[in-house]
């Protein structure tokens, strides 16, 4: 690694060179979720948008779908795992606080010994790590940067929790950053509002779970993912405008210029708001992924491009918007040219 950061030189322009995603096999239907929440099909659809989820079994961790999502991006941007100089992977599923997941991804995928490290910034997290790689790059500590985005969220979500059951999914997407001879990554507009670590938070620490152990034993209620649904919708659907406007704005673009636009995938409604809000052109492509996925947090943004590039609703070099917002509250947004996928 030292002899490879010896002849790295800053880039001016960064750019996504190749994308990969993984979906797990399984397929659950919202019948499959309603039962334990009193809930049925009609009514997840109408609130969230979502008609179905994956989640992983068996072998299918966040190490393995991390590893083969990174896989499919150096294989769609011709870039050798040697080649690599850092790995970025954003999650807030991983469930060991140390190690991080993401050394054990480079060396499953044969990069040697590249920094690698996690990246918790909720659902915004892999917009986080684009800037974070995209920097790197610019600044010459690393030519070539993987940002990974994965989620196991179906084992942190309790199945009996009405606000959360039926919005969650696991995946991983993820990408090769690198050095452009224009513009591919446009500055990230990003942000935190810790007034509001509430609205969407684990519910209790682990160190209020194991003194619960003591006293209860097998009776204790492990940590769950909660969120207050109805503030974080009013929050995001509302307040997000500006921050989409100054992300389009920082890469020389007007809303109407963009030919498409990759949201978080949190909600359907609140997906349509903001782009009725930022009045796109009709041809922009807009992604909605949550349709087939539900909410994979920071696994987010690239299963939803991966997604608009598959079914041909955008091509690679278009001018995307990219825009997230999670647990914190954190936010990040970044214009980009849309990679090449396979």
């Amino acid at each position: 690694m030292a002899a490879r950061l010896a002849h790295i030189t800053g880039s001016e322009h960064t750019a996504l060179l190749g994308l990969g995603a993984y979906r797990p096999q399984r397929i659950v239907t919202n019948d499959e979720v309603a039962g334990p929440i009193d809930s049925s099909d009609e009514w997840i659809r109408t609130r969230s948008g979502i008609h179905t989820r994956r989640f992983a079994t068996g072998s299918e961790t966040v190490v393995t779908m991390a590893t083969e999502a990174a896989r499919g991006a150096l294989r769609s941007a011709q870039v050798a795992a040697e080649q690599i100089d850092c790995v970025v992977l954003a999650t807030s599923t991983w469930p060991l606080l140390t190690p991080a997941a993401a050394p054990q991804v480079a060396t499953a995928l044969g990069m040697g010994h590249p920094p690698a490290f996690d990246l918790a910034a909720g659902c915004a997290g892999f917009c986080h790590g684009l800037a974070v790689a995209s920097d790197l790059i610019k600044g010459g500590t690393a030519r070539h940067v993987v940002v990974i985005g994965v989620e196991l969220l179906s084992a942190t979500v309790n199945p009996a929790d009405r606000a959360t059951a039926f919005l969650f999914g696991d995946g991983a997407g993820a990408v090769v950053v690198g050095p452009a001879n224009e513009p591919g990554i446009g500055p990230t507009v990003w942000g935190s509002d810790g007034t509001q670590h509430h609205a969407i938070r684990q519910d209790k620490n682990w160190v209020e779970f194991f003194a619960e152990f003591d006293e209860r034993g097998a009776d204790a209620v492990r940590p769950w993912l909660a969120m207050e649904g109805t503030a974080v919708f009013r929050w995001a659907a509302h307040s997000l405008k500006q921050v989409c406007l100054d992300a389009i704005g920082a890469a020389g673009l007007v809303p109407g210029d963009l030919e498409a636009m990759i949201p978080h995938q949190a909600n359907g409604r609140i997906i349509e708001i903001m782009a009725r809000e930022l009045d796109l052109s009709p041809s922009c492509a807009l992604a909605h992924d949550i349709e087939d996925s539900g909410n994979t947090s920071a696994a987010s943004i690239p299963l939803a491009m991966e997604a608009l590039l598959r079914k041909g609703d955008a091509k690679p070099g278009a001018d995307a918007l990219l825009v997230a917002f999670g647990a914190g509250l954190s936010w990040a947004a970044q214009v980009v040219k849309l990679p090449n996928w396979q």
